[in-house]
């Protein structure tokens, strides 16, 4: 069974791939999800480059039904739902980038540190809010 847990934050973040900006946002919206790596939704208007539509949809029993966005520097390398489930509403039309294939730095006291250098733990987000996480 997934647990979904859902955090807002204030925290920096950048997405780019190949050196091109893709979305930059201080309103992340932070999912943890049992078994997967967190997950930065962004605010679709923070997305920099421009986005277009795929054709690819996946079903999430968690989430629901997610699209896909394709940029000129990659194909699928973001999600939305458009229409997401009741649990998981706060992330509905939000942009989310795989932290596999871009290269996602957020802004931890001053000091930017990416994602594959450690992840924000759901612990860190309870013990002292989305100001106060830390990387491990």
């Amino acid at each position: 069974m997934s647990t979904v847990n859902i955090r807002a934050s204030s925290r920096h973040v950048r997405v780019e791939r190949d050196g091109v900006l893709l979305a930059e946002s201080t309103r992340p919206v932070l999912l943890f999800e049992t078994n997967l790596p967190p997950r930065y939704y962004l605010p679709r208007e923070d997305v920099r480059a421009e986005a277009l539509p795929s054709t690819n949809h996946t079903y999430c029993p968690y989430k629901g039904e997610a699209s896909y966005l394709s940029f000129a520097v990659g194909r699928d390398l973001a999600w939305y739902y458009p229409d997401p489930l009741p649990d998981v509403v706060a992330i509905k039309g939000l942009v989310a980038f795989y932290n596999e294939v871009t290269d996602i730095t957020v802004d931890i006291g001053g000091r930017p540190v990416g994602v594959s250098d450690g992840v924000i733990s759901e612990e860190d987000m309870k013990a002292g809010g989305a100001a106060n996480a830390v990387f491990r």
